[in-house]
């Protein structure tokens, strides 16, 4: 009589499967992390270096571009944890929360930032001699971009929605740990929607206007190109976190075709790209079109 061969159990085979998949996608996403961090790095440097140490005085056109660089540079500090993660993974932690808030912020304060900038752009050419002649702009452009900041950590602080006890592991949610429906509805439409209608309403203005000059025709056509490349930008960075997060309100269950966690740390991606894609915004203001 020959001994039974000894069978796995099918959950056994189905949980080291997904272990697996999860191990793939953490090293994909930490190396595609890699380029990121430093391609941004080497652009705020250079947005750093031409926006300080070349100017002689300041404008509110560099508090603004200084406001860029804070939130990309708070990405940066969030990078080498997630890139460290993907290989050998922390522990969760009150660290863990205080990155994912870090991440965060940068997204958000970088949103209301392009949304700032797309207000004050349309401003300066819907009234030019306004904008030349109003001497507290720089007082404006800083009391904008703390009120940005004050936001964005007071809602942190408000919202604890990434506490340790609620994380699977350090940079992901348990699956039973929903985001509350008031938090997701106000960064689907506070954090998004909202910001999104001011910046093409802001957009097609300026276009509108510009298209209207027959005066400066190549300087109309690069300002044109590159408020639109900014809107672009904004779109491609921000739509596909917010889709999901749409999504969780509305559906209780993963999609067939691609499973939530993939989508997620995908479009989080995506939208940590948006620190590199800001070298468009640096450039239309240190060319100073519109100041």
């Amino acid at each position: 009589m020959t001994a039974a061969s000894p069978q796995t159990s099918p959950n056994v085979t189905d949980i080291s499967n997904a272990t697996n998949d999860i191990c793939r996608r953490e090293i994909l996403l930490g190396v595609a992390y890699c380029p990121v961090f430093l391609f941004g790095l080497l652009v705020n440097a250079a947005a750093l270096w031409a926006s300080i140490a070349k100017r002689a005085s300041w404008t509110d056109t560099h508090i603004y571009i200084l406001n860029l660089i804070a939130t990309d540079s708070a990405l940066l500090v969030f990078l080498p944890f997630r890139i460290y993660d993907a290989f050998s993974p922390l522990t969760k932690s009150v660290l863990c929360t205080y990155l994912i808030n870090i991440h965060y912020s940068n997204m958000y304060a970088s949103i209301y930032t392009f949304t700032a900038i797309s207000v004050h752009r349309y401003l300066a050419v819907r009234f030019p001699m306004r904008a030349k002649s109003w001497r507290r702009k720089k007082v404006a452009a800083f009391v904008v971009c703390l009120a940005i900041w004050v936001t964005v950590v007071s809602l942190c602080l408000i919202f604890q929605e990434n506490s340790p006890d609620k994380l699977q592991c350090c940079f992901e949610r348990c699956k039973d740990q929903r985001l509350t429906f008031k938090f997701a509805v106000m960064l689907v439409c506070g954090g998004f929607l909202a910001p999104l209608l001011i910046i093409v309403f802001c957009t097609s203005q300026i276009i509108f206007i510009l298209l209207k000059d027959t005066a400066k025709s190549e300087e109309r056509k690069n300002t044109i190109s590159i408020v639109t490349a900014n809107m672009v930008v904004f779109i491609i960075c921000f739509t596909p976190i917010h889709t999901r997060f749409a999504f969780h309100l509305f559906s209780e269950k993963s999609g067939t075709w691609l499973s939530e966690e993939l989508y997620l740390s995908l479009s989080e991606w995506i939208a940590s790209t948006n620190c590199c894609f800001d070298s468009v915004s640096y450039y239309f203001l240190l060319k100073r079109f519109y100041t």
